[in-house]
């Protein structure tokens, strides 16, 4: 896909492999990555990417993944294909460990179906056999040797070892008192020489003792003697030792057998942990690249959206606060399919140029991006690429010769999916006749409809771009004040080289910039001025533009605070007549039911005087109570509001009392 081979490293691209390498936790998965390599296919870029993606989520918003033990299985399984073959008790254990984190993944998917699509799907044919942890677990401890009791037989023969151990270790220790007190005894403790405990033994006394000389010291003053009541001892514990061996070589292809019909299953457990354990540590770089998924386009097309180069992002990191990575925002489409940048030496031009390549490459590989989630990212079948020096002795290629042999392959093999990337077009030979040619390159490449980015000093091919559709010219931000590059990208414009500028800057004496001027064409010096003075206007358009979007934002604040504020007091406006009203109907109602009791009681009474008046009296009350309970709820009243106090005699009117 890429064209030469060699940009992969002038990109950056095997570099980051590396990094990803460093996440991975087997060999597996980092072969895994040492075979990865851009794909051509958007369905299988985008299962990739949301993958990669998923994990990215998991590992920031989840329960930590359970992938602790990543053991190779597929070798263990190899081993097992030969029947009669066997499984060596730290291999077990290693098998064992592996399988726990296979089921433990398992479950962790499971409890959360629907949540990482299309990382369950890489567990959907894979069958979970869980007896086989079991039927490991069975024989195996935790410290990966075979349990004493992993059948009945070994756990007999393991006691009848520790008893015939203790038996030797009682005899040995008397017989080493009695030597001691005898005088026959060296310096020193019991010892083990040849797998065998012995005395240390004066060499003079030897023959006062029977039994096997192992070994002796330095000097030969001192022997090592098994004592012939331990010999017989000692030779039962051998016996046994080796029944024990036969006994574990047994149970361990007791267990062989009962895994050797799951060898399909173990090599897909195989190719599961890989390759979760390949999505992770890619899902580990995005995190600390602060990498996001772009949308993917079915076309050869591309926008970065506050893009930067990796490992330009992970170096400034490293440095601290004093180092920044400008982003980078650029768009290639039908319209603008070929971007020309142009501007001052060391201003960005190639590091622009490096960041699209590199990214389309990780894209395509599956490799989330350091850009914003907005970037949209195209699939292109081939990617040629001419960056840095490559000329060969061997060959006899000079730098401009090894640029002509690229050019003929770029223009022979170039379609409308081909990304092209160049450096410093054009460059390497007699500006007289290197321009012509380039321009003749880029004419062709035009007519191909390539995609591409190229850097460019010479102003041929800044004319040519301006009056070409399908190209684009566009310039890397310079300070003309403070003569410095700000790295921006500004498309629309071609740029300055701002070299007369720039060794004004360095200190290069001013008679000769002065000459430089004089020498320099009167056209060309010129359009160079113009071209500054347009990057100065524009310099200062962006910046006015920039406090306009400011204070926009700010009024758009205020707005929406005067706007929530207004609604909240419509809310409670509304809040209050509402509790008035509802108020309001109560009192009525209240009211209505007092003049209906009172009426009813003066008829009960037959209007008796004296029962008249206490009754009129007590509805005075009521009326009253209910007035300065309206006037509470109410403070500003008409005078149609107002309660008159009713006497015996007036016309009322009596209201629904519900």
């Amino acid at each position: 896909m890429l064209f030469p081979s060699s940009a992969f490293d002038r990109l950056g691209y095997n570099q980051v492999k590396e990094l990803i390498k460093q996440y991975c936790l087997s060999d597996s998965s980092r072969e895994l990555v040492d075979k990865m390599k851009p794909q051509r296919d958007l369905e299988q870029i985008h299962r990739f990417l949301k993958q990669t993606s998923e994990f990215k989520e998991l590992l920031e918003h989840d329960d930590p993944f359970p992938i602790d033990h990543l053991y190779p299985i597929r070798p263990l399984a190899e081993k097992l294909r030969l029947e009669g073959s066997l499984l060596l008790e730290e291999e077990l254990a290693e098998m064992l460990l592996s399988l726990r984190t296979v089921f433990a993944m398992t479950q962790y998917f499971v409890k959360r179906v629907g949540q990482y699509i299309e990382l369950e799907l890489l567990f959907e044919p894979v069958a979970v056999h869980e007896h086989l942890i079991r039927d490991i677990e069975r024989v195996i401890n935790e410290y990966g040797k075979i349990k004493e009791n992993a059948s009945p037989l070994l756990s007999e023969i393991s006691r009848d070892i520790q008893k015939s151990e203790r038996e030797a270790m009682i005899k040995l220790e008397e017989l080493f008192k009695r030597a001691r007190e005898k005088g026959y005894a060296a310096e020193g403790n019991l010892t083990v020489r040849s797998g065998r405990m012995c005395i240390p033994i004066l060499a003079e006394y030897k023959r006062r003792f029977k039994g096997m000389i192992h070994d002796e010291s330095a000097t030969g003053q001192t022997i090592y003697m098994e004592p012939e009541e331990v010999v017989v001892l000692n030779n039962s514990i051998r016996d046994l030792e080796f029944a024990k061996k036969r006994e574990v070589r047994r149970i361990l292809l007791e267990v062989a057998d009962l895994l050797r019909p799951y060898l399909r299953d173990l090599f897909s457990y195989h190719t599961l942990l890989t390759r979760i354990d390949f999505i992770r540590a890619k899902a580990c770089l995005a995190r600390e690249l602060g990498a996001e998924m772009p949308s993917l386009v079915d076309e050869p097309a591309l926008e970065l959206v506050n893009a930067r180069h990796p490992l330009l992002w992970l170096s400034a990191k490293k440095e601290g606060a004093s180092a920044t990575v400008v982003p980078l925002n650029i768009k290639i489409d039908e319209t603008d399919r070929i971007i020309l940048v142009s501007g001052p030496n060391a201003g960005g031009k190639s590091v622009c140029m490096k960041t699209v390549g590199l990214l389309q490459l990780m894209a395509q590989s599956g490799i989330l991006i350091p850009a914003d989630e907005e970037s949209r990212i195209g699939v292109f079948s081939q990617m040629f690429a001419d960056i840095g020096d490559d000329q060969s002795i061997e060959s006899d290629l000079s730098t401009y010769s090894a640029h002509l042999t690229k050019m003929k392959h770029f223009t022979s093999k170039a379609n409308p999916n081909t990304l092209v990337l160049i450096d410093e077009f054009g460059t390497g030979t007699d500006p007289q006749f290197g321009g012509p040619i380039a321009e003749a390159i880029l004419e062709e490449l035009n007519q191909k409809k390539v995609c591409g980015v190229i850097t460019t000093h010479y102003s041929n091919l800044k004319n040519y771009a301006s009056r070409t559709p399908g190209i684009e010219n566009a310039s890397m931000l310079f300070d003309n004040k403070a003569l410095m590059p700000l790295y921006i990208l500004q498309v629309g414009k071609p740029g300055s080289s701002y070299a007369l500028e720039i060794a004004q800057k360095i200190g290069l004496g001013s008679s000769l910039i002065e000459s430089a001027k004089q020498k320099i064409g009167e056209e060309q010096r010129r359009m160079d001025d113009l071209l500054i003075e347009l990057e100065r206007e524009k310099t200062e358009v962006m910046e006015v533009q920039k406090q306009v979007r400011t204070h926009k934002k700010l009024l758009d604040e205020k707005e929406r605070e005067v706007q929530e504020l207004q609604q909240f007091l419509e809310e409670n406006r509304r809040k209050l007549i509402s509790e008035a009203k509802k108020e309001a109907r109560a009192i009525v109602k209240d009211a209505n039911k007092l003049i209906e009791n009172t009426i009813s009681q003066i008829k009960t009474v037959k209007a008796e005087k004296e029962e008249t008046k206490r009754l009129r009296e007590e509805f005075g009350e009521g009326v009253k109570r209910f007035t300065e309970r309206k006037a509470k709820k109410a403070p500003k009243t008409t005078p149609k509001d107002q309660v008159k106090e009713i006497e015996v005699g007036d016309w009322v009117e009596l209201l629904d009392s519900g």
